[in-house]
């Protein structure tokens, strides 16, 4: 906010992780919801993810590019409606390349996967790590409209050490190198704080990463 006495800087919250307040523009967030309302209308939109021990998860998620299931990628909604998935658009792909140079890396990698969860009021994301995925690439969190609490911790294990930080709209994450398979999760929403000109009710994560996966997926080259 402009008028916080404490301005929010740059933070490190790991090694090799970086925490970028505000760094998408408000007209940037507005393209990002909007084209999110598109992206997760059928076929293979938002969806209920389900778990292999029956439980489901309490965000909701659709997938460009690649469709995550638990523990996997395809090309298809395999565990929606078996649609196709929508393609990675350019655009977002190069903003993924931005933000990992934003916060210190350098790669040619193209970012492949968008993963996009929503938060309602009640949603919560467990501790787990981003580990489906065969490249080593840094990923990329996007935060969009209601402030959650960001629980970010470590590659050994699910409990401390971890820290918590708030994250808003606008705000960027990047975790890679020894922090790239670190826990990390969101034990809680902050209903009503969302941006008022994003006309948003609830929080969007669009998580993007490198798949190493090659164009013809697992079972391909």
């Amino acid at each position: 906010m402009a008028d916080e006495l404490f301005p929010r800087a740059r933070t490190d919250i790991g090694p090799g992780a970086v925490h970028l307040p505000d760094w998408l523009t408000p007209p940037a967030q507005l393209r990002l919801v909007e084209a999110c309302r598109r992206w997760a209308k059928p076929p293979a939109g938002l969806r209920l993810v389900r778990t292999p021990g029956g439980g489901t998860m309490t965000a909701r998620q659709f997938g460009l590019g690649w469709h995550w299931f638990p523990y996997g990628y395809a090309r298809e909604a395999v565990d929606g409606d078996g649609a196709p998935v929508k393609p990675m658009p350019s655009w977002l792909a190069a903003l993924g390349r931005s933000a990992a140079e934003a916060a210190g890396f350098e790669g040619e990698e193209a970012y492949d996967i968008a993963l996009v969860n929503f938060y309602d009021a009640d949603a919560r994301m467990g501790m787990h790590r981003d580990s489906d995925e065969k490249s080593g690439a840094p990923v990329v969190s996007l935060s969009l409209g209601d402030t959650c609490v960001f629980r970010f911790g470590n590659p050994r294990t699910r409990t401390k050490p971890y820290t918590d930080i708030e994250l808003r709209s606008g705000d960027l994450v990047v975790f890679g190198g020894p922090s790239r398979l670190a826990y990390h999760g969101v034990p809680r929403v902050l209903p009503g704080t969302a941006p008022p000109e994003l006309g948003l009710t609830g929080r969007l994560n669009i998580t993007l990463r490198v798949s190493g996966l090659g164009e013809d997926g697992p079972g391909g080259p």
